[in-house]
């Protein structure tokens, strides 16, 4: 079993019992994981917000590069390791970048305490681990949404107004979070990570053997 660093927060919750290694979050997750791959389904997220993230990501990071006057390119070397396995947005010499593309204004994140989220920096310390650096920024990006393109983002109800942002200043349109390496963190994520993929063989041996 390797994990996705997307989702290494939900094993990091922690658990109401302090005899407890996992929490029941973890657990529900592990299990619903395990009955997906066991029973051949997935479980599609497929919603306006993910498409624009997916769609209009090269437009996050033209923005970014604009804002940093850089030319950032998106990553296309995976790393696994026997616990993990992960792609991230952007990956440098000294630093990872995860990309995240905001839906509306109404959903960006317009200060680094209002963008602060625990899955984020939990993926950000697996990206850290698995590329081995030590500098890791999740950059939450305000692009205008792709009005009709081959998806058709919106829809002639939508409010404009907080999709159309190109008359604001660039530079007020991203929002930084960067984390730092912690090998203590790191230690016990991986440690995490272990009782996660034994729990995972067990709740899949039960559906194999019932």
């Amino acid at each position: 079993m390797k994990w996705h660093p997307s989702s290494i927060g939900k094993l990091m919750t922690n658990a109401r019992s302090k005899s407890e290694v996992l929490s029941e979050t973890a657990k529900s997750y592990i299990r619903s994981l395990a009955k997906q791959n066991f029973y051949g389904y997935d479980i599609e997220l497929d919603n306006k917000y993910i498409k624009k993230g997916i769609l209009q990501e090269n437009d996050s990071i033209a923005l970014v590069n604009a804002v940093r006057f850089t030319n950032y390119k998106k990553n296309t070397t995976r790393i696994e390791t026997n616990l993990m396995t992960g792609e991230c947005d952007i990956l440098l010499d000294d630093l990872i970048i995860d990309i995240k593309t905001s839906w509306s204004l109404e959903t960006f994140p317009a200060t680094s305490e209002e963008a602060e989220d625990s899955m984020y920096q939990w993926q950000g310390r697996a990206y850290m681990h698995l590329y081995e650096h030590d500098s890791f920024e999740v950059i939450h990006c305000m692009v205008s949404t792709d009005p009709t393109g081959e998806h058709g983002l919106l829809t002639p109800w939508d409010n404009l107004s907080i999709h159309r942002v190109d008359h604001i200043d660039p530079a007020k349109r991203i929002t930084v979070n960067r984390y730092e390496r912690d090998f203590d963190l790191e230690t016990d994520m991986l440690e995490r990570l272990k009782v996660a993929t034994e729990y995972y063989y067990q709740y899949y041996s039960q559906l194999t053997n019932k």
